[in-house]
């Protein structure tokens, strides 16, 4: 007896909130970029050659300081 109205009833739907729709959509590109495998950096020229040059130094300053 209770069903009775179920035809007559509003029928259930579901409401999206505002800050729950699509709207604008998202950056294609950047999804990718930022799934892409990221590691460290290499060092440039510059800082290999300027790395290189203290190593030299240091290894003559102990050589001499051992003589």
């Amino acid at each position: 007896m209770a069903n009775k109205a179920l035809a007559k009833r509003q029928k259930l739907s579901f409401r999206v909130e505002p800050s729950q729709q699509g709207g604008k959509p998202r950056n294609p590109v950047a999804v990718p970029a930022k799934q892409r495998a990221a590691g460290p950096h290499t060092k440039g020229k510059s800082a290999n050659r300027q790395a290189k040059k203290r190593e030299l130094i240091r290894l003559l300053l102990q050589k001499n300081a051992d003589d």
